[in-house]
């Protein structure tokens, strides 16, 4: 039994998430959760089960008509223990490696990232517990006074709609309880921007969220994660409100049919939820191929660490841009914030960033060959499923089987693949005692 337990931190979190995976689909084949005669078939039940544990939000079938009332509390239990578990098994990794660590390495790195105590288990799972109860409950409250007194909808219904979408919000996942998603909604502030926030904050991580909670008003003291999540957050933000917006602006099947302020909000909306977040409140199938094209890039990008936000993290995207602009401008060392970068991050970022694009071009390849729609469509649905995001052209339902199966695996290694990865290189690295002749090739 010893051999078979595992030793790696980030495998018991691949273990935890598939266990996860294999309950909620055995949950979902119940007669019980699906309506109507009969029940759901493995694919459609395993499909709806990843997509949830990792809350990326994408549909083989329709969540309100498809499923039961049971069957959406399964999702929604789903969403939050995703949610939940890469937000605490990602944080609590911090604290797995620094005790295989030397002293020296343990005592550096307890010096730099001060927003989560080595050690202190109980604390960063409180903390964590805490933040998503908070964010969850203030959004189900606006959500559902929205519902209740702007749409008629009952009590308890009005309700359940606002704790659905919030939890869903907060875990990036992107599944609604509408058949058009928040379409209906797209000119609604009061829906649209509560949603935003939710996704937002959940995308930040825990780590950025808890340091914010402590020194808020001490920007100095803010650890480097916290200070290229905040700003590469802002960043995003605003180039994609722009560009999505200024592109979709006279199509009249997006934003061309509604008013300027209305146009504004639902180009905010979209960037948002490029964070990583499947809620659309336009149609994407007729979205201009070039803004797909920059959605591919903003959702690939993705959101902060240890949070509930999918992609390649803000924290490889910046320091990937300092090491480029570092070359460009003749630099020796990678500073960024007032601070040198190790090397061993630069061999990091590049590894996870060339292995996350060659999973998305071998997906892309894959479903070409096997389906008839275009290149633009299918790179949009693979990097969706690969940074969790959930936003889609439409055309999950109408792939075959084995272009679903792709997906599935697509959706759980985009989920764990960057943490498992990330925790498998830092444990890797040893020190070496003798170095080799340098020669250098031709590079261009």
């Amino acid at each position: 039994m010893s051999r078979l337990s595992p030793r790696h931190p980030a495998q018991v979190i691949v273990l935890g998430f598939a266990a996860a995976i294999l309950v909620g689909t055995a949950l979902l084949l119940l007669p019980t959760s699906k309506a109507g005669p009969g029940s759901a078939t493995v694919l459609e039940a395993l499909f709806t089960a990843t997509s949830a544990v990792c809350v990326t939000g994408l549909i083989v079938v329709d969540t309100p008509v498809y499923w039961t009332g049971g069957g959406q509390v399964v999702i929604l239990g789903l969403i939050q223990v995703g949610g939940f578990g890469i937000m605490s098994f990602a944080s609590l990794l911090g604290v797995l490696l620094a005790r295989r660590m030397g002293l020296r390495s343990r005592i550096s790195a307890a010096a730099e990232i001060k927003s989560v105590g080595f050690g202190d288990v109980r604390k960063v799972l409180l903390g964590v517990l805490r933040i998503t109860l908070v964010v969850e409950s203030v959004t189900a409250l606006v959500l559902a006074a929205r519902f209740s007194l702007g749409y008629g909808h009952g009590f308890w219904q009005a309700l359940w709609l606002g704790v659905f979408h919030a939890v869903s919000a907060f875990n990036n996942a992107g599944f609604a309880l509408f058949s058009d998603s928040l379409i209906g909604y797209a000119t609604d502030p009061w829906i649209c921007l509560p949603v935003c926030a939710a996704v937002i904050i959940g995308g930040l991580g825990f780590p950025v969220l808890f340091e914010l909670r402590r020194h808020f008003h001490y920007p100095a003291r803010w650890h480097m994660t916290t200070k290229l999540v905040l700003s590469g957050t802002a960043v995003l933000l605003l180039i994609g409100t722009v560009f999505i917006t200024a592109v979709e602006w006279s199509n009249p099947a997006t934003l061309g049919a509604l008013r300027p302020d209305e146009r504004i909000l639902a180009g905010f909306f979209q960037s948002t939820m490029t964070r990583t977040a499947g809620f659309n409140s336009v149609d994407f199938a007729q979205l201009n191929p070039v803004t797909l094209l920059a959605m591919d890039v903003l959702m690939f990008i993705g959101g902060g660490p240890a949070g509930t936000a999918g992609g390649l993290k803000i924290t490889t995207f910046g320091v990937l841009f300092f090491i480029l602009y570092t070359e460009i401008s003749g630099g020796t060392a990678v500073n960024v914030f007032g601070k040198r970068l190790p090397r061993s991050v630069h061999r990091q970022a590049i590894s996870i960033v060339l292995l996350a694009v060659g999973l998305v071009i071998t997906a892309t390849m894959i479903l070409m060959l096997i389906t008839d729609f275009g290149l633009d469509r299918v790179l949009f649905e693979v990097v969706s499923a690969f940074a969790t995001v959930g936003l889609s052209t439409g055309i999950t339902a109408g792939i075959p089987p084995a272009g679903q199966v792709v997906l599935i695996l697509v959706m759980f290694a985009g989920r764990l693949g960057p943490v498992t990865l990330a925790s498998a290189l830092a444990l890797r690295s040893r020190p070496l005692y003798y170095e080799y002749p340098k020669e250098r090739p031709l590079i261009g």
